[in-house]
């Protein structure tokens, strides 16, 4: 299943809205530009029924690498990102599980909901 691109949010929005695709990823650019400034002032960023993202700082630790196990690698201090689903993806994405478990290997498509494992 191919990943969901940025274009095709903007040509699915622009098709069940008859907005102009220009304007839409305006809006949809505009948006992830103010996430991103707000998540760089290490603001949380909170969408109702989505979910919530936090920047976290990871502490300084001592790593190896793979290829020299006796070496010792510091690894300083960083912010990351961490996201965490709100309850209606949370179910959505249990619905996910609950397929696969079952023997489904395909779930089902967005655009067709009743399309499942063949």
């Amino acid at each position: 299943m191919p990943n969901l691109t940025k274009r095709d949010l903007v040509i699915r929005i622009s098709n069940e809205t008859g907005m102009v695709q220009q304007d839409v990823l305006n809006v949809i650019q505009k948006t992830l530009d103010y996430l991103t400034e707000s998540l760089a002032k290490g603001q949380s960023v909170e969408l109702r029924n989505f979910g919530v993202f936090e920047v976290k700082l990871r502490k300084a630790r001592v790593g190896r690498n793979p290829n020299k196990p006796e070496n010792d690698v510091p690894i300083p201090p960083r912010a990351v990102v961490k996201f965490k689903a709100g309850k209606e993806m949370k179910a959505k994405v249990m619905k996910l599980s609950e397929e696969l478990s079952t023997g489904n290997d395909k779930p089902a498509s967005p655009e067709n909901p009743s399309q499942g494992a063949s």
